[in-house]
């Protein structure tokens, strides 16, 4: 899927799939709605993953939720040079509820990895 299908379907469509466009990319870029949200909902293939990433900047603070049908691992991270840095980082959880308190500008990514055997669906909520 390219970047401007998301940019039109996400808006259309924020916490739903737009004709399963989104279970072939899973890099989504994080297009805040005019209220300062952001919903997602995904299909995490076996063994695959899924990350919602944007561009944040110091006191853009970000509370986040997500609930999955199965354990998964999750993370938020961001990258200095080959570094990736972790604010939060889950293993096996199947939701969780907390505010990033941003302290440093950078593009930010929320990340759900399925190690199972089955699909897990899931659905993001971020708020800042």
């Amino acid at each position: 899927m390219n970047t401007k299908n998301f940019r039109v379907c996400m808006p259309l469509a924020a916490a739903t799939l737009c004709g399963g466009a989104f279970a072939a990319n899973p890099i989504v870029d994080i297009v805040w709605s005019a209220d300062g949200r952001f919903a997602h909902t995904a299909q995490i293939a076996a063994g695959k993953f899924v990350e919602a990433c944007g561009k944040l900047a110091v006191r853009d603070d970000v509370r986040w939720s997500f609930t999955a049908a199965a354990p998964v691992d999750f993370n938020i991270h961001y990258h200095v040079g080959k570094e990736a840095v972790y604010p939060v980082k889950q293993t096996r959880v199947s939701s969780g509820r907390d505010t990033l308190n941003v302290t440093v500008a950078q593009d930010y990514c929320w990340m759900w990895t399925n190690k199972g055997t089955a699909p897990v669906t899931l659905t993001v909520d971020l708020a800042r």
